[in-house]
This record gives C-alpha cells, structure tokens and sequence, in this order.
C-alpha cells in the first residue's frame, strides 16, 4: 500500500525550560506546542498517516488536553522508549510492514517548520531514498578538542541539522533493525550507517526545535507574525 506517514517524537521532559510541564505540552500563543507541530504536518497533506510517539505516562494528559482543545486530527500514539532511538524504532514499527511511500520523522517540539520544507524533504526521500533538512552555520565556529585551546573551522564546511528527516519507508524499516549504538545521533546516522546516502534539501529558519526559555519567547513573535 502505498502511503506516507511522518512520525512524530515526543519524548522531553522539559528540564531546560525550568518547569515540571513537558516542553512538548507548554503553550504557545495559546495552543500546545504539540498541537501546532501535527496541525503542520496535515496542512501538508490530507492523507498523510500521524503517528505520534510518546512517554507511555504522558498519553492520558494527552488525551485530556485533546478533549480540552477540541483537538481532532486522526493520529496514531504509540509508547515512546527510554532513548531517541528506541522512540524512532517504536514509531518505524507502527507503520505497515507492507508499506510503500515516505516516512518523515520530526521533533514535536519544533512547531514552525515550513510546509515548503516538508515538501522539499519528501520529494527529496521520493527521489534519493533519504534527505534531511539543513542550514548554512552562521557564527564563527571553534574546535576545542585537545589542550592547545583549539582553533577555528571553516563554517561553510558545516550545516546545522533540522527534521523532518525523510526515508523510504522500507529502507528506513531495515536500516532501524539494528541495536542501538553511540554513533546513532539522529535518524540520518541510521541509515548512513546501513550504507545509505542521505541528500540534504534547504531547511528553513523559523523550524526552531523549542527547547529554552528564551526559545518560547521566540515562539510567541513567531506566531504573532
């Protein structure tokens, strides 16, 4: 069958914004953040299948906050694991093992990704097998390894990384079925590391993952524009 999904992860317990409240749950102009990253995804398509990836302890505040926010668009929840990649695993899992398509999978709390950019990784996927969203590094970069202070690096050497990451969902599915190891660092690394090249497509600056304080302030003029 073919269709495609995005896989949405869930799993922050939000310690860095300073609260008890999960940062995927913190409201943003009045809406959780979560709600605006899967609102995203299905202006991007109709049929897009939403599989949402959370702490099992989590779902029943979920629930509450989807009857409290009227919110209905069809998703799919399944338990999220002790790392990142146990989570991508459990989400890879929940899409039809005879699938055919393109799977993304995003970090919930990046809310502002562009449609545009969705496309693009997609289409990347579509055409290549895998694709990633990237941006030029703009400050001046520093490598400190070692004892002799460090030194600078060329910043048109490097690229900041965003999600959606996009795979063809079978080779996403083979690439995942491997135990979890220290060099996996995000879904691109996985199947690089069963052999798969990943292209790389124009992210956006506004696809911020919210992970400070300062990063809901940012949030909130994001949205008032």
């Amino acid at each position: 069958m073919n269709k495609d999904y995005i896989i949405i992860v869930a799993g922050g317990k939000g310690l860095r914004m300073g609260g008890d409240l999960p940062k995927q749950f913190l409201l943003v102009d009045g809406r959780p953040v979560l709600m605006r990253t899967i609102e995203r995804f299905r202006q991007y398509s109709e049929a897009i299948g939403i599989i949402l990836v959370l702490p099992h302890a989590q779902q029943d505040y979920w629930r509450q906050l989807c009857k409290e926010y009227h919110f209905n668009v069809e998703h799919t929840v399944v338990d999220g694991g002790d790392t990142r990649f146990q989570s991508c695993k459990n989400g890879i899992a929940a899409v039809p093992d005879d699938a055919t398509g393109v799977v993304g999978i995003h970090d919930g709390v990046r809310p502002f990704v562009t449609v545009d950019v969705i496309a693009r990784t997609y289409e990347a996927a579509r055409e290549h097998g895998a694709a990633m969203p990237v941006m030029p590094v703009t400050d001046t970069l520093r490598y400190v390894a070692g004892e002799d202070g460090g030194h600078n690096v060329l910043r048109s050497d490097y690229r900041t990384v965003q999600t959606p990451q996009t795979f063809d969902i079978q080779l996403i599915k083979r690439a995942y079925d491997v135990p979890y190891s220290e060099a996996f660092t995000d879904d691109a690394s996985v199947a690089e590391a069963a052999g798969h090249k990943v292209v790389m497509v124009e992210g956006c600056r506004e696809n911020i993952k919210l992970t400070t304080p300062y990063d809901l302030l940012l949030a909130d003029f994001i949205c008032k524009q």
